[in-house]
C-alpha cells in the first residue's frame, strides 16, 4: 500500500495523519513542520520517526471517559415559577395597603386585637414594611435559583438549596431539597 505525499504521523502519538490536517485527530497535537530556514538535508535534529514517543507530551493524557453530570430537568422552571407567585403576592399586598378599603380593614383587625387605634396605624406600616422586604426577598432568591440554575453556576445551586432549605420548614422544600443534595445534581453545577 502507497503512502500518498504529504501524509504524516504524529510526533506524540504516532497516528497516521492526512496531508490536510494541522493537528493530530486522536491526541490533538500539533503536527510537526521543519523550521522554513531548515533544509531537509540541514544538519539540525531530524523529524521524529512514526511511533517514537513525545519528549514532552504537549496535550494532556486524556482520562477515562465518565459520564456527564445533568441538571435535573424543570428544577430551574420550578423556581423561576415560585419568582413570579412571589411577585404576584406582592402586587396583591401593596394593591391591599394602597387601597382605602385595604387599610381600615387590617386597621380594624388591630384594633380588635387589643392595640389601640394610634399604635394600628404604626403597626400596619411596621407589617407593611416587613411584609414587602420578606417578599421582594423571597422572589429574589427564588429569581437568583432559576437564572443561576439555568446557567449552571455554583451560586445558582447554593440559592436553591437556601430557598429548599427555608420551604422545609413547612415540608414542601424536602423533596427539592433531597434532590438537591444529591452527588449527581451537586456535580452538574459544579460543587464539591
Amino acid at each position: 500500500m502507497e503512502t500518498p505525499p504529504g501524509t504524516g504521523y504524529c510526533i506524540a502519538c504516532g497516528e497516521r495523519l492526512e496531508p490536510g490536517h494541522r493537528f493530530c485527530w486522536a491526541c490533538g497535537a500539533e503536527r510537526w513542520r521543519p523550521p522554513a530556514a531548515q533544509q531537509p538535508q540541514a544538519a539540525g535534529r531530524p523529524p521524529p520517526s512514526p511511533g517514537t514517543p513525545a519528549l514532552i507530551p504537549s496535550v494532556p493524557v486524556p482520562r477515562a471517559p465518565t459520564a456527564e453530570a445533568t441538571p435535573v430537568p424543570g428544577l430551574a422552571w420550578l423556581y423561576g415559577g415560585g419568582a413570579v407567585v412571589w411577585l404576584l403576592s406582592l402586587a396583591q399586598l401593596g394593591g391591599f395597603l394602597a387601597a382605602s378599603k385595604g387599610r381600615a380593614q387590617l386597621l380594624d383587625q388591630i384594633v380588635r386585637g387589643g392595640y389601640s387605634a394610634a399604635d394600628a396605624a404604626t403597626l400596619l406600616w411596621i407589617y407593611g414594611a416587613v411584609m414587602i422586604a420578606l417578599t421582594l426577598g423571597a422572589a429574589a432568591l427564588h429569581a437568583t435559583a432559576f437564572y443561576g440554575l439555568r446557567a449552571r453556576r455554583r451560586w445558582g445551586w447554593l440559592a436553591a438549596v437556601t430557598v429548599a432549605g427555608a420551604w422545609s420548614l413547612v415540608l414542601v422544600g424536602i423533596p427539592v431539597l433531597a434532590v438537591l443534595l444529591r452527588p449527581s445534581t451537586r456535580r452538574a453545577y459544579g460543587v464539591g
